[in-house]
């Protein structure tokens, strides 16, 4: 699946439910009632949605900013290191780790693909599949194209097709699966070392240069929600030696809606957002599309057989971690962060601790359908890649789809409450 046939859709889904909570309010004063000072339910959720911006999103990308830069530092010594005849099978390894561990930040953040991560499609940028094996071939082989290949990403991320940008195009270069063992089961080294150890330079120089657009595209999330002046002048020089600086503060709109520079008319129309076009957005996702299409079980499948092609991260063997870092995403929306990045303690003011206000039968149910998805996928069978297709692992395939349909549908009452209370 092209993960960027999605976008339009959730962003249509997004603008229609904004549009239909505006007509609601629209009559008054947004959010105060026409008191001019905001009701109940708007303070509450104007807490909740700055804990969610502050303790939250920004340091989760943060934590993805900073790994995609350790990762592309790492490609760049692998490089060397070839060059120097001195390149190590732990090299690539270190690479690879690096990889997985910008991915975790990236899956944990699929909740909140509003915004800035759909406005300047980096989702599409960095996290389109199935890869385009054809076209990167072709490419490796046009004297011409790679001689334009930068170590900053400009020519990756300004000239190649998204199928031949992001992770899944780096996962290729250091990954590879391996053969299943005489049990039926598959096992993965973290590299291939017989080919990483003979890399050519053309692949080298796309590695690095793939590698800088993922960290650009990752720095410039973390600053279109912080403010580009509160991450590091590190960060703040790529973006301005790349030209994408886009001078805006998400995370502040959010925070202050209702007044001028906000695209939104009151909280409620945030959480709108954080609700139907980030967690049930991937809730779908997950068990429909990710799970759902390679098993054909999926609501959109079709009863599709079994297709290699709509496996996300399959040469990494990586793709139960992508979901459950995806069931982590909705749970940190819902209930806070307990703690991204080893140091932050979790959000006072969350949506669970609001919901549970009104409904604490709802919340405890919301809580148990994110814990009962991330259960079922747990017991699944990795590699996904061989396990998806096998009749021995459908009902539990299976179960792991119901759980995440369960818990998109949870949703629908939590905002029919915010609405009723609104």
């Amino acid at each position: 699946m092209n993960k960027y046939l999605r976008f339009p859709l959730y962003v249509a889904m997004t603008a229609m439910m904004g549009m239909g909570v505006a007509a609601c309010d629209d009559e008054n004063d947004p959010g105060t009632g026409g008191s001019g000072e905001l009701t109940p339910q708007e303070q509450a959720l104007k807490d909740v949605i700055a804990d969610y911006v502050d303790m939250t999103v920004v340091p989760t990308y943060k934590g993805m900013a900073d790994a995609a830069m350790e990762l592309h530092s790492l490609c760049i010594d692998i490089r060397q290191k070839k060059a120097d005849g001195t390149l190590a099978t732990a090299d690539v390894e270190a690479a690879g780790e690096a990889w997985k561990l910008a991915r975790d930040y990236w899956e944990k953040s699929e909740a909140w693909l509003f915004g800035p991560a759909g406005d300047y499609y980096v989702d599409p940028h960095i996290d389109s599949w199935p890869l385009d094996q054809i076209g990167m071939d072709a490419l490796l082989n046009n004297p011409a194209q790679m001689a334009q290949m930068d170590d900053e990403g400009v020519y990756v991320g300004n000239y190649l097709g998204y199928a031949l940008q992001g992770f899944h195009a780096i996962e290729y270069l250091l990954f590879e699966l391996t053969n299943t063992t005489a049990d039926g089961n598959a096992t993965a080294n973290s590299t291939s070392v017989a080919h990483h150890l003979n890399y050519t330079t053309e692949e080298l120089n796309y590695l690095v240069g793939l590698a800088a657009d993922l960290r650009n595209q990752c720095i410039l999330l973390e600053a279109c929600w912080a403010g580009t002046e509160n991450v590091t002048a590190e960060k703040q020089d790529i973006l301005t030696e790349t030209e994408m600086d886009k001078g805006i503060n998400f995370g502040e709109r959010i925070k202050n809606a209702g007044q001028a520079g906000s695209e939104y008319v009151n909280y409620l129309d945030v959480m709108y957002d954080i609700i139907t076009a980030g967690i049930q957005n991937i809730a779908n996702e997950v068990g429909n599309i990710k799970i759902g299409n390679p098993t054909g079980k999926g609501l959109a499948s079709g009863g599709m057989e079994y297709d290699p092609n709509y496996i996300e991260s399959p040469y990494s063997l990586n793709s139960i971690r992508d979901f459950l870092g995806n069931i982590v995403s909705i749970r940190n929306a819902y209930q806070g962060s307990p703690s991204v990045d080893g140091t932050i303690q979790v959000p006072v003011h969350t949506l669970s601790s609001y919901i549970a206000t009104l409904d604490a039968d709802l919340d405890n149910r919301v809580k148990a359908a994110i814990q009962d998805a991330y259960d079922k996928i747990s017991l699944m069978d990795e590699p996904f890649a061989y396990t998806c297709g096998a009749a021995e692992y459908s009902s539990v395939n299976e179960d792991a789809i119901d759980a995440c349909n369960v818990m998109n549908d949870i949703f629908d009452e939590v905002k029919a409450l915010l609405q009723a209370n609104h």
